[in-house]
């Protein structure tokens, strides 16, 4: 039975106010370069404006807020008459003179985001070191199906977007993808007034999804006046051209009480596009090596070698450019123009086999050789995007504390991009001898060594497009909400309640991609008796099969690729919505014995939906397919199950599930003397009911203190996390086709059932940090620090396992995976594949931030300077599967992934009334391709599953260095320009287990220098 919430902050608060000695904290400093409040809120005179701004230099939001940029810190008490101004930041509820959070929380002004000079906010804030394994338009472009595609969304930790909230001025977005995540893309980017990064658990501030913590885009809700910024640039090899232009209009009615805002925003980036085939890098970047694992079999490794070896120059030896044959007598022979047949050049001096194996070699690689059919460089760096957003608020005072608003957003983002050329047959195709379009010679070999047919390999080189793919996520966002201040029992308190509607719709197309059974049936020709070169299959042949000559570098008969790979591809629609009603209070409760009490208090309620679609070849045809018209029936093809392309098959399903959610937060200022200094108690407690998950709390436990010691504080925080189950993993679209596991010695074929799972249960985090904080200390003025310790553990993780899995779980005693599937009844055994909350992560680590500012005028020089940095080291990030036979994973320091052991974010400004000059430095640590291998070069163990042993574990980190400037024409135009990776640091390679995609573009630079220039006008 679950505690009444009263209680559950009675025991918070004894238990943390024991352990304050233990356990004190303190909010973050102010960035360098923004306006910041001071402990003391007396005006600065100009002399002090750079070490001690003045609070009331910043303005007021509609909700009482301010601009300032503070990091978890709020002002003190106001001298009497000063004007009173709160800050409110987003690691809590509170907004409340004197209150310092405890939650640790980096600011990004309107300042700082300018300086970045960037196409997209999204790149900027991607940077910040505690940002890892965020999502943009350089990541994923080697996928046709996961969705994910194009999607500029932010993950805190490592832990994942699906486990980052990413708020708009406090609020819920609808989310981009059925994951749920949103996208940093189809937002106001230019009305953006400062950026909050929670990097603690905010659940209990926000609701579910805030393990890793929170990010909440800040609008400027009175914007007055007009501006513009328009912008573009290229690379250094005079590609991914770009250009921005975005506009705001603001405007006061009526004594100013109506206030209209607008803002249009467009930007497109043009992408970089794919060389083809071969290990030659786009438009001049020589950097791709066909990096690759070369595997020996774990049986080998007796003999003291490793097993794991990183190559360069793979070479797929399972097909070829224009096609190989693999295996048999007549294996190493390739086609080239013509079809003509030609001997092969294998790499490492291999030597084929007849058996589909290659000396010297280890399957399936050799090491240079011929690489003309290489497939890895031919994946995008860089998606084609293109941003359009537009937006307004309109809002109408009722008195001087009250007003009543109206927000409506338009975004839409388009990107394209090709995940590989052609379409690679590893040895997988039969080649029969009597096919017509084989030269003589090679029907000759075959008579005489007895064959009748061959294994054969190609890259497909032929086609006459590469396979392309085109999301387009269009959002429609509208708020109706009021916000102010009311009495209530004898005070004041501030409100702010809203409702919103926001769907997305998401259309992905598929061009030219083939249907393998098609392409199967059209490769497989015989020379019927009137001469005429026909397919085999007498079905196919009747239902419009033309044959395709694969053998060699022929022209492609166009009527042939209309047969394969018909102009309507791949399609899935899908449409999503989220309706949310809230309402929030906060204010001074009553006076403690050490200052006021304040508390913030409200209720939300909140409806998500979705519904997918695919087309009738991927998906099968079902009661809810769309309109076939445009796929019509084929025998050749799977009209019930689908799955009937190369790739992009996607599959129809729906869902929806509400949470209705309650919570209260409490400050409560512990202590207050010259002697003791000041010390605060921060609860929080919010209980959650869903409709699918059932009934979960989450709570907060944090303090600070205000030592003593001039300008240190401590501070600390433990909160119980959750992240609820998306709509994608409650509702999965189904998908149904034939396997085989192993079960008690036998090889047993199954029905693998892909299925949404709606028994998942939320995910549950343990989140606590410490940090030591020092503020503009007297003996250091302008100078501040913050070191905060971090400790994650997250629980009935949801992820996906195999058939096999989950019929090796279910034999070692998991009744819940046991339900999942039926092995005892032949000719109807079945497992079906869902999610399960099997998987632990744990990750720990501290984040270092410092910055400095100083007017240089005592030293006989013009202008200010400012000095900032942030930096994350990551000690752990360890992952349990849950699956039996795997160990837990360390990621912390695998740069494979996206947790380097350090990250780090500097840079130094100057600037005067004219000229400002930024550069910044932007750096990971050396880190390993595994944590998991052995390192050895001879005498190594036996390599096993979990612990393989390799050559060299070694994969060196990166810097890299920017540099930009700006110039004031006048007060009202400014002129800039910045170079991105001014050194044009090359990517390291990223070998994989195939010679794919391998580099890491989630923590390397894989576009290159960068130049960009624009302007902006402020009136």
């Amino acid at each position: 039975m679950r505690t009444p919430l009263p209680r559950t902050l009675i025991n918070l608060a004894v238990a943390s106010a024991c352990a304050l000695l233990a356990v004190p904290g303190h909010a973050q400093q102010a960035p360098a370069g923004t306006t910041a409040p001071a402990d003391d809120a007396q005006a600065a005179t100009p002399a002090q404006e750079l070490t001690q701004p003045a609070v009331q230099a910043a303005p007021a939001d509609a909700q009482g807020t301010a601009s300032t940029g503070a990091q978890g810190t709020a002002a003190a008490e106001p001298p009497s008459g000063a004007a009173t101004t709160v800050v409110r930041i987003s690691g809590s509820r509170i907004a409340a003179r004197g209150f310092t959070q405890p939650t640790p929380t980096t600011s990004l002004t309107s300042a700082d985001l300018e300086k970045a000079a960037k196409p997209n906010l999204f790149n900027t804030l991607a940077e910040l070191p505690a940002l890892q394994g965020s999502t943009g338009r350089t990541t994923s472009t080697n996928s046709t199906s996961s969705g994910i595609q194009g999607l500029s969304s932010l993950s805190l930790r490592g832990l994942g977007t699906i486990r980052t909230l990413t708020l708009l001025d406090g609020q819920r977005v609808v989310g981009a993808n059925v994951t749920g995540v949103t996208d940093v893309s189809q937002f106001p980017q230019l009305l953006v007034k400062r950026v909050d990064v929670v990097t603690g658990g905010a659940s209990a501030s926000y609701g579910s999804d805030a393990i890793g913590g929170a990010v909440n885009f800040i609008t400027d809700k009175k914007f007055t006046g007009f501006k513009l910024n328009v912008e573009g640039g290229q690379t250094k090899y005079h590609d991914d051209e770009h250009g921005t232009i975005q506009a705001a209009w603001g405007k006061g009615f009526l004594d100013d009480r109506l206030h209209v805002t607008l803002s249009g925003e467009f930007m497109k980036e043009n992408g970089i596009d794919s060389p083809g085939f071969g290990e030659v890098g786009p438009n001049g970047r020589t950097w791709f090596k066909n990096s690759a694992y070369q595997i020996r079999p774990l049986a080998q490794t007796t003999d003291g070698l490793p097993q794991y070896t990183v190559i360069h120059h793979a070479q797929q030896y399972q097909y070829a450019k224009y096609g190989l044959i693999t295996s048999g007598p007549l294996q190493g022979i390739g086609f080239g123009d013509g079809g003509a047949p030609y001997r092969f050049q294998y790499g490492s001096n291999g030597v084929p086999t007849g058996t589909g194996a290659v000396t010297n070699c280890v399957n399936p690689f050799c090491v240079g050789g011929d690489l003309s059919g290489s497939v890895g460089a031919g994946t995008n760096l860089a998606m084609n995007l293109k941003r359009q957003v537009g937006y307004t608020r309109v809002s109408y005072d009722l008195n001087d504390d009250n007003e009543v608003y109206f927000t409506a957003n338009w975004g839409q983002v388009q990107s394209h991009f090709s995940p590989n050329p052609g379409a690679a047959k590893n040895a997988n195709l039969t080649i029969q001898c009597d096919n017509p379009f084989l030269p003589a010679s090679i029907v000759a070999a075959c008579a005489a060594n007895n064959i009748t047919s061959f294994q054969y390999g190609t890259a497909n080189a032929i086609f006459p497009a590469n396979i392309n793919v085109h999301p387009t996520r269009t959002q429609r966002r509208f708020v109706v909400g009021a916000d102010g201040k009311i009495k209530l029992m004898g005070r004041e308190w501030s409100y702010d309640t809203y409702a919103t509607r926001g769907e997305n719709t998401t259309n992905i197309n598929v061009h030219d991609i083939t249907l393998n059974a098609r392409y199967n049936a059209a490769i497989d020709a015989v020379r019927a008796a009137d001469g005429r070169i026909v397919c085999r299959n007498p079905v196919a042949a009747a239902s419009g099969c033309v044959p395709l000559n694969i053998i060699g570098n022929n022209p492609v008969d166009p009527a042939a690729w209309a047969y394969i790979a018909p102009p309507n591809g791949p399609r899935q629609y899908t449409k999503q919505s989220q309706d949310v009603a809230s309402f929030n209070m906060n204010g001074d409760a009553f006076e403690g014995w050490a200052g006021p009490i304040s508390a913030a208090f409200g209720a939300e309620y909140r409806r998500e939906k979705y519904t997918v679609r695919g087309d009738a070849y991927g998906a099968g045809v079902d009661a809810n397919s769309p309109n076939t018209a445009e796929y019509p029936a084929d025998p050749l093809l799977n009209s019930t199950v689908g799955n009937n392309w190369y790739a992009g098959n996607y599959h129809n399903g729906q869902g929806s599930y509400s949470v209705r959610e309650a919570y209260l937060e409490l400050n409560i200022p512990l202590v207050k003397s010259g002697t003791w200094g000041e010390a605060n108690l921060n609860l929080a407690d919010r209980p959650m009911k869903y409709s699918t998950a059932g009934y979960i709390n989450t709570w907060k436990a944090g303090a600070t203190w205000k030592t003593p010691i001039d300008g240190l504080r401590l501070r600390g925080v433990t909160s119980k996390d959750v992240r609820a189950p998306n709509l994608s993993e409650l509702y999965a679209a189904p998908v149904v086709i034939n396997n085989v596991v192993q079960y008690q010695g036998n090889t047993i074929t199954v029905q693998q059932r892909t299925v949404g799972n709606t028994n998942l249960r939320p995910e549950v985090a343990r989140n606590n940090s410490f940090g030591i904080v020092l503020t503009q200390p007297s003996w250091a003025p302008g100078f501040s620090a913050s070191i905060d310790y971090f400790d994650i553990k997250v629980t009935d993780v949801i992820s996906a396992l195999t058939a096999q899995q989950e019929v090796d779980l279910c034999v070692a005693g998991n009744q819940e995976i046991c339900s999942a599937l039926v092995l005892n009844n032949p000719g109807n055994n079945y497992v079906t594949l869902q999610n399960f909350n099997l998987a632990s992560l744990h990750t720990k680590g501290f984040d270092i931030e410092t910055s400095y500012r100083k007017n240089l005028d005592a030293f006989g020089v013009p202008g200010r300077f400012t000095f900032r940095a942030l930096a994350t080291r990551n000690l752990h990030f360890i992952t349990d599967s849950g699956v039996v036979g795997t160990i837990p994973s360390e990621g912390a320091g695998a740069n494979l992934g996206g947790t380097p052991k350090w990250k780090l974010l500097a840079s130094q400004s100057w600037e005067n009334d004219k000229l400002a000059l930024t550069l910044t430095e932007r750096w990971f640590s050396d880190g390993v391709y595994s944590n998991e291998y052995i390192e050895c070069r001879t005498n190594c163990p036996v390599s096993t599953i979990t612990h393989p042993t390799i050559y060299d574990n070694q994969m060196k980190g990166a810097t890299y260095l920017d540099f930009g400037a700006s110039y004031n024409v006048n007060k009202n135009l400014m002129l800039y320009f910045k170079i991105d990776n001014l050194t044009d640091r090359d990517p390291e390679p990223a070998p994989q287990a195939n010679a794919s995609f391998a580099i890491n573009p989630t923590l390397y630079d894989v576009v290159g220098r960068t130049y960009r220039a624009g302007l902006r006008y402020n009136f």
